[in-house]
């Protein structure tokens, strides 16, 4: 099994080529690669199919249609299946263009959350259309039993937004905040943020099927839509986050995540490992 190690602000992923479908990609297959002891260790894999080979089922390979040449087939750390992945979307654009089966420039690549276009040049930063973020209203995390109030959003994945008052880095995110599953019934990325300045926030984030990671893109995006409350107009919103600083752009009409994507090494499974 040919593989790419990435990373965007150090969300970082295993990077599967397969053109044609013909990898049967196991959620435990997932979670030996992501194993960050005794597999290669990432918060994620990428398979990177054709959206023709892709078994997207009726109903999604239907609304996708023909709209785009690749699909990211995203897959949290445990084997669980994640409808998008901002930071995941950055680090595969740019492996479909450093490996020439995508030139640079303003494309589509199909997620189970839709199609989402890119941009991005032959090196440097990548930029995604996250598509609008949706505010749900409401909803409450507990950590070290404390209860957090947070804004309920949508990024194509469900979201948690929960403003602090002191540094982020203060909290314990060692174990999965709690949440109510009847309000998160497919589970929920947390989010604890606090205003650093003008349209500038910092964050941690604790994902579903992950745990904490570095950086999270969709939660970045929630993040920024959640500090401005839904206020109308164009906002610039920059992101601190563990492993970086991205930029999320909201415009009322959508969201735009730019931030950098890197890839960082090549390789090949042994055929017994996995």
């Amino acid at each position: 099994m040919r593989f790419v190690k990435g990373h965007g602000t150090e969300n970082d992923f295993v990077i599967l080529p397969d053109p044609d479908g013909a990898l049967d990609l196991t959620p435990e297959a997932v979670a030996r690669l992501c194993d960050r002891r005794a597999g290669i260790g990432a918060d994620g894999v990428l398979r990177v199919v054709r959206t023709k080979a892709a078994d997207l089922g009726a109903d999604l390979g239907a609304d996708l249609g023909s709209g785009a040449e690749w699909f990211m087939d995203y897959r949290n750390a445990d084997g669980s299946v994640a409808e998008m992945c901002g930071n995941g979307m950055r680090v595969f654009a740019r492996y479909l263009v450093d490996a020439g089966l995508a030139a640079p420039g303003e494309w589509d690549v199909a997620t189970r959350a839709g199609l989402r276009r890119v941009s991005l040049g032959a090196s440097g930063d990548v930029s995604v259309d996250m598509g609008p973020p949706e505010l749900l209203g409401y909803g409450e995390a507990s950590l070290a039993g404390t209860a957090f109030q947070g804004r309920r959003v949508s990024v194509g994945n469900p979201h948690l937004a929960c403003r602090v008052d002191g540094p982020v880095d203060a909290l314990d995110l060692s174990h999965a905040p709690g949440f109510d599953p009847a309000v998160f019934p497919d589970g929920v990325n947390v989010e604890f943020f606090r205003s650093v300045g003008e349209r500038h926030v910092e964050m941690r984030v604790y994902e579903r099927g992950s745990g904490e990671t570095r950086s999270c893109g969709t939660g970045t995006v929630a993040v920024a839509a959640a500090a401005a409350q839904g206020a109308p107009g164009t906002s610039e919103w920059t992101v601190d986050v563990p492993g970086g600083r991205v930029t999320v752009t909201l415009d009322g009409r959508t969201s735009h995540l730019r931030g950098p994507a890197v890839l960082v090494a090549e390789g090949e499974t042994r055929p017994d490992w996995i």
